[in-house]
This record gives structure tokens, sequence and C-alpha cells, in this order.
């Protein structure tokens, strides 16, 4: 199972602060389509792709149009995100606004 641990802020700069979600982080399969479903029925398009550390489901992220993503964690209040970008390999917290690396 993939552990996570706050990487920094979210400027990005090392931080001592401490995520209390990480515990909920679910170890969850990889998506079949790296696509956002919701962008193809609206018509619009993404620039990268998150997928949900609790549910597994893959939305847009925030320099996309319609920020599906952040849309996700505020309708179900799953906090934690992964990119789901091939050469990416980190995560957010919503609520604490850290970012997170796989450990």
């Amino acid at each position: 199972m993939t552990t996570w641990y706050v990487a920094g802020d979210a400027t990005g700069q090392p931080t001592e602060a401490t995520c209390g979600h990480l515990d909920l982080a679910l170890e969850v399969a990889a998506p079949e389509d790296i696509v956002c479903v919701d962008c193809i029925e609206a018509g619009t398009s993404w620039v990268h792709l998150r997928q949900c550390l609790r549910c597994g489901l893959v939305r847009c992220c925030d320099q996309s149009p319609e920020h599906h993503a952040t849309t996700h964690f505020h309708l179900t209040g799953h906090e934690l995100m992964a990119s789901a970008q091939p050469d990416e390999d980190w995560g957010w917290c919503y609520p604490d606004e850290l970012y997170l690396l796989p450990g």
C-alpha cells in the first residue's frame, strides 16, 4: 500500500505542517481511461488530470476550465487527490493545502 507524506505547503516550500487526512488515502486502482468524463460530457477540454485517493475518480485539475477535481472535493469531502499524469507522482490535500509525495 502506498503511504503519503507532506512534501510542502501550497507554494511548494518545505513545511513542518502535518496532514491529518493521510490515513484516509486508499490504494486506488490505476484508471483504465485517463480522461475527465465531466469535461467530455460538457464538451470542454482539460489540462491535467487528478485521481481521488478516496474513491479513485479521475477529474480535471484547477488549471483546466472546469476544475472538476476540486468540484469533486467540494461535493464529496474527499480530501486527497493525486496526479493522474503518467510522468507525475505527487498528491494534494485540499483542507490542509499541502503537497504530498508517496513514501
